[in-house]
């Protein structure tokens, strides 16, 4: 099932058949409630057979599916992310860090986004004033409830200002977190069983409504397990509304690419939907 939060209310959609839940508010007190249950897919099931179907549905309203939470995300959990971030890195001596990471037990994991950093689908992310090399990085979101289960997954942008980074790895904090530094959305897909290894991740920026870079990747390629991911942030941490967790990029374009004001980004993952923005 897919969860969505619009400025309407709150949608389920289950095969392509959308029903529109009884939410006299939405408001993050509303959300936080509803998606830090961790029967999560057992709930919607049930209050699915209560609800009549929707026929004529828009999603021009959706709205990014948070509320409370905290995002945080997981670096280097992709050979290609190392090698991206060594390259960068060179010149700053932080290139060796990312190695060590990379084989490291311990994960790399780092705050990413306040839920006022963050936007939803067709808003627009940002990119520094202060960078003269920024990307975007789509990653798989989990969603984690306080108790530290992960109960759904959406689509996410951890924007990245790769040449404040590669200055020096301490710099890491200002090249990541900003206003509308992180995207998330369409929806929440809850699901039974996690995802597949073969789920495929694909990315594509437009600049003039030509396509600049397209890539893939499937979560296959990832080095870290989800559950370790999780088990990791929750060590001596506590989440009172869940968490959203970034687990980490395997497409990075070339280092002759950065983004420009006006550039589309859609980011899309097998099951779950696409997630577009623009930069500006």
């Amino acid at each position: 099932m897919k969860l969505y939060r619009t400025q309407r209310g709150y949608l389920i959609e289950q095969d392509n058949h959308f029903c529109a839940m009884d939410t006299p508010s939405w408001t993050c007190d509303a959300w936080d409630s509803l998606i830090t249950s961790d029967d999560l897919y057992e709930r919607l099931a049930s209050l699915r057979k209560d609800l009549q179907e929707i026929h004529q549905i828009s999603l021009e309203d959706v709205l990014a599916p948070i509320g409370s939470q905290e995002v945080w995300a997981a670096g280097v959990t992709y050979y290609r992310s190392r090698d991206a971030r060594m390259e960068e890195s060179r010149d700053g001596g932080g290139a060796d860090f990312y190695e060590r990471v990379y084989v490291a037990d311990r994960p790399e994991l780092f705050f990413k986004a306040t839920p006022h950093r963050v936007v939803g689908p067709n808003a627009k992310v940002a990119i520094r004033g202060d960078a003269q090399w920024s990307v975007p990085e789509p990653e798989l979101a989990l969603l984690i409830t306080p108790t530290g289960k992960i109960v759904g997954y959406t689509v996410g942008n951890d924007m990245s200002s790769r040449d404040i980074e590669g200055e020096n790895p301490l710099y890491l904090p200002q090249a990541k977190v900003y206003d509308r530094s992180c995207a998330l959305g369409p929806c929440i897909l809850v699901v039974e069983n996690p995802l597949p290894p073969s789920t495929e991740i694909n990315l594509e920026i437009l600049r003039s409504n030509n396509l600049e870079f397209s890539g893939s990747t499937t979560l296959a390629e990832m080095k870290r397990d989800p559950a370790s991911l999780v088990e990791y942030l929750y060590r001596h941490n506590t989440f009172r509304h869940g968490a959203f967790l970034l687990t980490g990029t395997g497409i990075v374009p070339p280092d002759s690419f950065g983004l420009q004001p006006d550039d589309e980004i859609r980011i899309s993952i097998t099951g779950i939907g696409t997630l577009v923005n623009q930069v500006g």
